[in-house]
């Protein structure tokens, strides 16, 4: 191996979405000395979870008190507007609905409004009446408006932290997959990348998995046990028609399914004026399968030898019977979410880019809830961080910088 590729760094994060470069520009704000890195398989930053998502600025709300959900969606609700405004990135702090539409909903629309004042956060409570001076073509029988929810790009959140990151000093490598990860006899971490016109050597002292998708394979590439794997679900969106974007007004959600961890077709305005209804949460047939009928034999391999995934599959069989018959007919899922928006038409909906969750699952079909980060040093792996990540990842971040200089 020439010596020419050849590099050595202090630290090097795996990863350049959101959580990966907010983690890198935590570092070198903390440590303007060390020496940071962060390498991607993509050409540019944001291109999975971080870009393929609603944008929206969680409130925390929803997120058991104690939680690192809840701590750093609280936190990072309030710190992203600021960074948005700081950093001219387009952003609003519009607040959102939740609505019942059901009886059967009240209770579980009360305990929220509970959550919701034991984290601080501010919550009204309204009745139909109330709910049409916001959203006049929105039905239901009671709602709770979150003042502190909002909306903004986070594809461009992730570019100003690395062009944040890079000013600083961090060394930012795009196109480099990670394929071998090794200990040296010196104990530092030799890393291996396959490029399109190289094949560099990497040697860092601390290594951060960032990889999202793909961050149960880079632990075991470590020589770690990650005790999860990732089973990925496909969040389709539709958007509505731009004359008929005048039906939604802000944000608009339904009552969340406490036996269900995701949070149901809801109503999106974005900061580019678009409205978006979804997503669908379905099983998909590739890690990076954003396309129905994207199938990667290893990952559909890799899912179907899981014990985990049959054990949700018998778990959440009628929830997920839902969810597929609303990817595949485009009349159900109008269907549905004609129970919060009643002038809703098929017609109305344009098919919208699909995201992937990267969601951890435990051997005994669970699905893991909270953000989960593991490893001992040499090793920091951010194993679960699907939504509300994003809006938490400036204090994510900052929690894992704090784990790799202990480690340093």
């Amino acid at each position: 191996m020439s010596a020419a590729l050849e590099e050595a760094y202090d630290v090097l994060v795996v990863g350049a979405g959101i959580v990966g470069l907010s983690t890198a520009f935590a570092l070198v704000r903390a440590e303007p000395a060390i020496r940071v890195a962060v390498v991607e398989k993509e050409l540019a930053p944001g291109r999975h979870q971080t870009g393929r998502n609603s944008g929206v600025i969680h409130s925390g709300i929803y997120y058991r008190p104690g939680s690192l959900k809840a701590r750093y969606a609280l936190a990072g609700c309030a710190e992203t507007p600021d960074f948005c405004a700081k950093h001219r990135i387009p952003y609003e702090v519009t607040g959102k609905l939740i609505v019942a539409t059901a009886q059967a909903e009240l209770p579980r629309l009360h305990a929220l409004v509970q959550r919701g004042r034991e984290h601080g956060i501010p919550v009204k409570e309204l009745g139909p009446v109330q709910i049409a001076s916001y959203e006049p073509e929105v039905a239901g029988l009671a709602a709770i408006h979150v003042g502190t929810t909002g909306i903004c790009d986070f594809r461009a959140v992730a570019a100003a932290l690395a062009g944040l990151a890079a000013d600083a000093g961090c060394t930012i490598r795009y196109g480099l997959r990670v394929t071998a990860i090794d200990r040296d006899a010196d104990g530092t971490v030799a890393v291996t990348a396959d490029g399109v016109a190289e094949k560099p050597r990497l040697r860092t002292k601390v290594l951060v998995n960032c990889a999202g998708l793909h961050s149960d394979r880079i632990a075991r590439l470590a020589g770690d046990d990650p005790g999860l794997r990732i089973v990925p679900f496909r969040g389709e969106f539709y958007e509505l028609a731009p004359a008929r974007r005048g039906l939604v007004r802000g944000l608009v959600y339904p009552v969340p399914d406490p036996d269900f961890p995701f949070l149901g077709v809801h109503l999106t305005r974005d900061v580019h004026g678009g409205v978006h209804l979804g997503p669908n949460a379905v099983p998909a047939l590739a890690r990076e399968g954003y396309g129905r009928w994207t199938v990667r034999p290893r990952d559909v391999a890799g899912t179907a030898a899981y014990p985990g995934t049959w054990r949700i599959a018998r778990r959440h069989w009628r929830q997920e019977a839902g969810e597929v018959l609303r990817s595949l007919s485009k009349r159900a899922f109008t269907a549905n979410a004609r129970r919060l928006l009643p002038a809703l038409r098929a017609a109305d909906l344009r098919p919208a880019p699909a995201g992937v969750r990267a969601q951890a699952v435990l051997p005994d079909g669970t699905l893991v809830d909270d953000f989960r980060f593991a490893g001992s040093p040499p090793f920091v792996h951010v194993l679960n961080a699907p939504s509300p990540a994003a809006t938490a990842a400036l204090p994510i971040g900052r929690e894992v910088a704090r784990r790799v200089l202990a480690a340093l």
